[in-house]
């Protein structure tokens, strides 16, 4: 079975006619996906414009890069106390 991976704007592309009037099944069909994902998708992305969506992933590389400096100026200070 092939595994088609979806970006996050693509995910809100989806979920925007369901809440526009349209059915899952219709929109589960068109896009090839299951209702499961659709509702997991939902209830990860539900709500989110792409903007907002742009800015928490922007806080997540932040976090990312902001735990990475963490950690090689805690892996200096124990060396510098040793």
């Amino acid at each position: 079975m092939r595994r088609v991976r979806f970006t996050e704007h693509q995910i809100i592309a989806v979920l925007k006619p369901v809440e526009a009037g349209r059915t899952v099944k219709d929109v589960c069909g068109e896009t090839g996906i299951s209702e499961a994902s659709y509702y997991n998708w939902k209830a990860k992305f539900d709500g989110m414009e792409a903007s907002e969506l742009m800015k928490i992933t922007g806080l997540v590389d932040e976090n990312r890069r902001l735990k990475q400096m963490f950690a090689a100026l805690s892996f200096e200070n124990r060396a510098l106390k040793i």
